[in-house]
């Protein structure tokens, strides 16, 4: 599967997803939750998490529109997770949503050819830009109905 978030799409556009995301992130942090299950990420851990997958995603975004069929390097979330507790929940927002805009301006700026490029991704296999997108979208849905089931209490 080249995109295993592809289903949380619904067919919606990827960048309005991705441009939502941030204030969505706020007003969802801003209500208490309660505590996870053992073993799964708190509220100002998914946040963190995203912070780092929008680091990791301004990368792949860079290189794959500056090299010829870029293969994307994967990162193992849990051993990224361990360091969080050195996080607070203002920081990895404030984080997450100045590299989303920052990743926004250049995704809007591009002509609609660069969303066809190639990229690899190792464990998912050939794929596009615009699936690289489409992954960024996805994977931030997944996360806001994580943190809205942590808030439903």
């Amino acid at each position: 599967m080249l995109n295993p978030y592809e289903s949380f799409l619904d067919g919606r556009d990827p960048v309005e997803i991705i441009s939502l995301t941030p204030d969505r992130l706020k007003e969802l942090s801003a209500v208490p939750s309660r505590t996870p299950e053992p073993g799964k990420w708190s509220v100002r851990e998914v946040v963190c998490h995203l912070a780092d997958s929008e680091l990791t995603f301004a990368f792949r975004i860079r290189q794959s529109l500056a090299e010829d069929h870029h293969t994307i390097q994967p990162f193992d979330q849990d051993r990224w997770a361990v360091t969080y507790a050195s996080y607070d929940l203002p920081h990895a927002l404030a984080t997450f949503d100045t590299v989303r805009r920052w990743n926004l301006k250049l995704v809007r700026s591009l002509p609609p050819e660069a969303f066809e490029k190639p990229v690899t991704h190792p464990e998912r296999g050939r794929m596009t830009f615009r699936t690289l997108i489409e992954t960024m979208a996805g994977h931030d849905l997944n996360h806001i109905r994580q943190i809205e089931q942590l808030r439903a209490g």
